[in-house]
């Protein structure tokens, strides 16, 4: 571990000087994680800064601009009855007003929910049904959906606009009508117990279960998100800036709101997320730093073959939130020799990256934090495994620990021990130098007569074809065998690939209980989630209407 703690030795010097800053200055140990200060803290420092960038309208604002907001919405909040531990649900796109909300609440305390901005009305009654909101902040357009799915929840929630509303009032006019002038260097923030306190309850239902939140409370973030950019040396400003290629509910996406004051970089940001309007972003921009999944780096590549862009203004960019295939790590790295691209692995519920990756080797998530406690436990027997190159399921220990899925004590019973292990539900060996290695989700292995098959095992040899852009393996029901691989496959534009050759591609280089029994069928985009990792739900229901169909 000796390499983890030297590794990291700047971020760490320089967030100790930050948050002893903070708590010498209240005379409170624990505001060392006290999330709203620590940002309060960093606002005041530098009110010049360039805090954000739109590219969706080129604007850009201040830390100073921000801050004055901000405060100003903590005092609406405050005037509206609003207190520790009430939650507040955002969903919008990635503009500029997002932040003024959503440092108001670190400041006071509140429960920061980030959403899904696209769900209907049924959806959004089963979220707030668990999330039990007080104030909603969302786009013109939802307002009235979210107003009935208020009503359908039995809930009391407010809901403000963030542009011009006729059903409610807007975030400007809550501003107006609320607010109170405050002297920025006169504002406190709320005192509260940060190792209680929640900080984010973050979406995790992922593609197969029914809405739940994971909690991360100040202390858990505080001292675990700084580590998605332990790489740098240099503290603050460790890069220049980041672009976020995805919406706030993602990890990558609401870490960097909380992280871009603190380090002092740029978050480069837009309401606009297709690959068109990112790569035209990253052409514009020059970000230094992203975090992106598999798929939505697969169609900035395709993008390029139109637009010139080589990605060498990154430093980073790390690629996760699904099963990373080395070959796209390697294409990538190609593309931008002097980037350092890595396959990073981060769980909503550690509230950050959980290795270190850009030392790592080939097909490798990367060694160990020192901030963090790992091991792997046989799924049959709970028993830890010591052995290198023996699959087990990772178990976790955070910093404050995790404390569960909001208002769902059972999910959060059966994923923690008494011991306070999280059980991550992903398969991982490692090697003889503590390299750990992603097999796949344990919810998501097949069954193939006893035999245990790993989806991203058979997507990462099929995608070995060079006429293959993406795949993604299912199980297809059999009375028999219990299921059968089906591959659905996106080929690479122009290129031909039969169903006979998929199926070769796999018998060459697996065992026979992995063969494509289920078939192949190809289609023209994998189904995605908002956060861009294949729809696993959707794939099953691609799964059902071709059995209903007669066709396997």
């Amino acid at each position: 571990m000796d390499e983890n703690l030297y590794r990291n030795s700047a971020l760490d010097k320089y967030m100790s000087e930050i948050t002893s800053r903070v708590a010498a200055e209240s005379g409170i140990p624990s505001d060392r994680y006290h999330l709203g200060k620590l940002v309060l803290q960093s606002l005041r420092d530098d009110e010049d800064f360039v805090m954000q960038v739109d590219g969706a309208t080129d604007t850009s604002e201040t830390n100073g601009a921000v801050l004055q907001k901000s405060v100003r919405c903590a005092t609406c909040f405050r005037s509206l009855g609003l207190k520790t531990g009430d939650v507040m649900v955002l969903m919008a796109p990635n503009h500029l007003d997002q932040a003024v909300p959503f440092y108001a609440a670190l400041f006071e305390g509140i429960i920061i929910a980030p959403i899904d901005r696209t769900l209907g009305v049924n959806e959004l009654q089963a979220t707030f049904s668990v999330d039990k909101p007080s104030i909603v902040f969302c786009q013109s357009e939802k307002v009235k959906d979210v107003q009935k799915a208020i009503e359908l929840a039995d809930a009391t929630a407010k809901v403000f606009s963030y542009d011009t509303s006729p059903d409610t009032i807007s975030l400007a006019e809550m501003l107006e009508k609320y607010g109170e002038d405050v002297d920025v260097k006169d504002f406190q923030a709320a005192d509260f117990d940060t190792e209680k306190t929640i900080s984010v309850i973050v979406s995790t239902s992922g593609t197969t279960g029914l809405p739940k939140a994971s909690i991360l409370t100040h202390k858990n973030t505080a001292i675990s998100g700084p580590y998605a950019i332990g790489f740098s040396q240099t503290f603050p400003c460790p890069i220049k800036s980041a672009i976020l290629v995805s919406p706030m509910q993602w990890l990558s996406s609401f870490m960097h709101y909380i992280l871009s004051p603190i380090l002092k970089y740029t978050r480069v940001q837009s309401s606009t997320l297709t690959p068109e309007h990112l790569l035209d972003m990253i052409i514009k921009y020059e970000p230094s730093f992203c975090t992106i999944s598999p798929p939505l780096m697969l169609a900035l590549l395709k993008e390029t073959e139109k637009k010139k862009c080589d990605f060498s203004s990154f430093d980073v960019i790390y690629i996760g939130g699904s099963s990373v295939p080395t070959s796209l790590v390697e294409e990538v790295q190609r593309l931008t020799p002097r980037s350092k691209v890595a396959d990073s692995y981060g769980i909503s519920e550690v509230g950050s990256i959980v290795f270190y990756s850009l030392d790592g080797r080939k097909g490798s998530c990367g060694r160990r934090f020192a901030h963090l406690e790992y091991k792997l436990v046989d799924t049959e027997t709970n028993e830890e495994i010591k052995e290198p190159h023996v699959v087990g399921e990772l178990w976790v220990r955070i910093p404050g620990y995790f404390q569960g899925y909001y208002n769902n004590p059972e999910v959060s019973a059966e994923v923690t021990t008494s011991d306070k292990w999280f059980k991550t539900g992903d398969l991982m060996y490692r090697d003889e130098d503590w390299y750990f290695y992603f097999v796949d989700r344990h919810k998501l292995l097949l069954k193939y007569k006893n035999h245990q098959i790993s989806p991203a095992e058979l997507e990462a040899v099929i995608r070995q074809h060079p006429s293959v852009s993406d795949v993604a393996v299912a199980g297809v029901p059999d009375p028999e065998s219990g299921e059968l691989p089906i591959a659905f496959v996106v080929t690479k534009p122009g290129a031909k690939i039969s169903e006979q050759e998929v199926k070769d591609i796999v018998k060459d280089n697996l065992t026979d209980t992995k063969h494509l029994r289920g078939g192949v069928v190809f289609v023209e985009e994998l189904p995605l989630t908002v956060t861009a990792k294949v729809d696993r739900k959707k794939l099953k229901e691609l799964v059902q209407a071709r059995v209903k169909g007669g066709s396997t």
